[in-house]
């Protein structure tokens, strides 16, 4: 076996990974595979060997010698098939070589092989101290999971109706995550009777969650829904981190990435997923080094990806609740029980859209109302009319991204325009486009529905004329609330909320901008007084910040190292 094999007809999408083998499954060259040996030990799988399993954590790296490897999936019978087959020369693995997360897929020897294998420790040296290599597996590792989630393989089922807030929230968690899925709608898919049915569960139920050789999940939490797949990680309560990074927005990932890449033991907690707020733009187009864009989700991920590449660790579905500050190393204690010791906190919690008080509001978020425009939500709204409320950049990308595929869209301010808060070349766009109006002076007066979003009334503050439409999802994107409960009066906060920085704060001993009234506590991005609510100002902050935080952990007294 010389090249990977496929099961299954494969596209000749050009976005396809599996169309693009010598990328997904690239082949190195005898020097290469000699370096990569350095790294290994080199060892004999008779034909049938399991070489890891679906579910473990921390597998090692295979590089095929002679012989080949199975990649297998579970079947919703619960039996093996095999994805692929992969031949000599080439090697396993997907991004969870990354991390610690659980495994997606099984591999076992398709014949007696001659295999290098390399630990996972010896592994990440290996990519670190060979950069042309580490670039192939990196792409590589990248590719293969974007090819599971494209053929929804690997993963789990979601049955659900597709507007309800339960299944909308499962499968965002699962998008944003990167986690591969297949949504079965139940409301139109004539088959998903069935697989209740066939589940034995009731109707009730729904959404649940079909994990291949586990237990159904009936409309789980997302926490819970973490566990059950593997995603989330388990901190040692004794170990002690140089930087607990908490929020992986772009600046908790911009400071994660140069605190692992400079030494730093570092660690990232984050209550949903990485991208923060700018996870969920469609697309970001003035941000350097993309002229032709990039949406949130893609930077979120190829910066968890850098990150972790580094060392970093990252912790999802946990919430930081709260921070003892009375003493060092700081604690950080989660929701789920779990607590964190760092010698220097960078907090990158955001901020959150506020939400308008409107009867029935809380009834329909989720059903309706929604905080992202991405290719999900755009989906559910194909030849409607949307309303996007707000002014920002963010509620203009939202605007461009779906006007393309709803019949009209309705940008809703309160203010005379959008001159004073929108970028200039989404104000253009906007005013081309034929499938946006824009409404000033504007706000929604009244919602309503049965099961769902059907009735949405505006009023004009300046004519007092109302106007009722037949809309079924609202993008609410106004203004801006900090994440800033949870760290109980540890640092000075401004009238708002935000934290103060600096000589706002009062430091003028370290010089830093970003150091707060806490010594070796630091606030970086959107949650940051002051700052500049753009993505590239808050990858700026978490970069630089490092360079501060590396002057403060030379000076805390060795008692608490």
């Amino acid at each position: 076996m010389s090249q990977t094999e496929f099961s299954g007809d494969i596209s000749s999408d050009a976005s396809d990974p599996y169309a693009r083998k010598a990328q997904t499954f690239p082949r190195l060259d005898e020097e290469m595979m000699d370096r990569v040996s350095s790294f290994g030990s080199d060892i004999e799988a008779a034909k049938g060997t399991i070489l890891f399993s679906r579910g473990e954590r921390q597998t090692d790296f295979f590089l095929i010698k002679s012989g080949s490897i199975e990649i297998l999936d579970l079947g919703g019978d619960g039996l093996p098939r095999v994805l692929a087959v992969q031949g000599e020369r080439e090697f396993t693995g997907e991004l969870d070589l990354f991390n610690s997360r659980e495994n997606l897929v099984t591999a076992r020897a398709g014949e007696d092989s001659r295999l290098v294998r390399v630990e996972r420790s010896s592994f990440l040296r290996m990519m670190s101290a060979e950069p042309d290599i580490g670039e192939i597996i990196t792409r590589a590792l990248i590719l293969r999971r974007v090819g599971f989630i494209k053929h929804g393989q690997a993963g789990v089922v979601l049955i659900g109706p597709s507007h309800a807030a339960d299944t909308l929230r499962l499968q965002r968690f699962l998008t944003r995550n990167g986690y591969p899925h297949r949504l079965v709608d139940s409301d139109v898919d004539p088959h998903a009777k069935e697989m209740v049915t066939a589940l034995k569960i009731c109707s009730l139920s729904l959404p649940v969650i079909v994990p291949p050789g586990k237990a159904v999940l009936q409309n789980p939490t997302t926490g819970q829904l973490a566990d059950v797949l593997g995603l989330t990680e388990l901190i040692d309560p004794n170990e002690i981190y140089d930087v607990l990074v908490v929020g992986a927005g772009p600046a908790g990932l911009a400071s994660a990435v140069y605190a692992a890449s400079e030494g730093l033991k570092t660690i990232v907690i984050e209550g949903v997923a990485p991208g923060g707020q700018a996870g969920t733009s469609s697309k970001i187009e003035n941000y350097l080094g993309f002229p032709t864009g990039i949406s949130g989700q893609a930077l979120a991920g190829r910066a968890q990806v850098q990150a972790q590449k580094f060392g970093a660790r990252l912790a999802i579905s946990r919430m930081a609740i709260s921070v003892d500050c009375g003493k060092l190393p700081y604690r950080v204690m989660l929701d789920d029980g779990q607590t964190v010791l760092a010698r220097a906190i960078v907090v990158a919690t955001g901020a959150r859209y506020r939400k308008p008080e409107l009867l029935n509001y809380e009834r329909f978020e989720g059903q309706g109302i929604h905080y992202a425009a991405t290719a999900m939500e755009a989906q559910l709204c194909q030849e409607q009319e949307v309303i996007v409320v707000g002014g920002g950049n963010s509620a203009g990308q939202a605007a461009m991204f779906l006007s393309h595929s709803v019949k009209h869209l309705h940008i809703l301010v309160r203010g005379p325009g959008l001159k004073e808060t929108m970028s200039d070349y989404l104000i253009q766009r906007i005013e081309k486009s034929q499938r946006i109006s824009l409404h000033p002076h504007t706000e929604i007066a009244a919602i309503d529905g049965d099961r769902y979003l059907n009735t949405v009334t505006w009023i004009n503050r300046m004519t007092g004329v109302r106007e009722i439409r037949a809309i079924s999802n609202i993008f609410m994107m106004i203004g801006a609330s900090p994440n800033t409960e949870w760290l109980n009066g540890c640092v000075k906060l401004d009238k708002s909320g935000f934290i103060e920085t600096g000589i706002m704060a009062g430091v003028v001993t370290s010089g830093s901008p970003f150091e707060t009234s806490a010594p070796g506590i630091f606030a970086v991005g959107d949650v940051r007084a002051g700052s500049v609510k753009r993505v590239a100002s808050g990858v700026g902050e978490g970069s630089v910040v490092v360079q501060a935080i590396h002057q403060y952990l030379k000076q805390i007294p060795s008692h608490a190292q």
